[in-house]
């Protein structure tokens, strides 16, 4: 008798993405041929990377709490990926992480000036329409003002 596992579908990883990254990886290995991935290979590679996910996240919430914490942060999971035994990939996530880290450092900048001026524009339309709203209201005094 054969039980199927039913995983929620919350926990579910996209298929097209566990698909594109498979095929991608499979094609540098072997970049002459076409390589596709039957259905039954697919479920396998999409279940076995939830399980290491699980199993990753597992393993730093542990370190973040042995650290009196209870936000995962990404030296938590660096760590995590030592204790579990993939130490050689450590190195090349923390320069991806740093290249991440770099690229999204410049977005804030600019996206944080950008807010900047916004509210500097925002800030000045409210200033003239109040000063429009009080020309209405006293136009002797503002009259008075404009001439000093």
């Amino acid at each position: 008798m054969e039980t199927e596992k039913v995983v929620p579908e919350a926990e579910e990883l996209p298929k097209t993405i566990v698909r594109r990254v498979v095929k991608d990886k499979l094609h540098n290995c072997s970049p002459d041929t076409d390589i596709s991935v039957h259905k039954d290979a697919l479920l396998a590679f999409c279940e076995s990377a939830r399980i290491f996910i699980h199993y990753l996240s597992a393993t730093a919430n542990d370190i973040c709490k042995e650290s009196k914490r209870q936000t995962i942060n990404a030296e938590d999971v660096l760590k995590a990926i030592e204790e579990i035994d993939f130490t050689e990939f450590v190195d090349p996530l923390r320069d991806s992480l740093d290249e991440f880290r770099q690229k999204n450092a410049g977005k804030r900048a600019g996206t944080s000036k950008s807010k900047e001026e916004k509210k500097k524009q925002k800030v000045e339309g409210e200033a003239s329409k109040k000063s429009c709203e009080v020309a209405k209201e006293r136009p002797f005094v503002l009259d008075t003002e404009l001439r000093l």
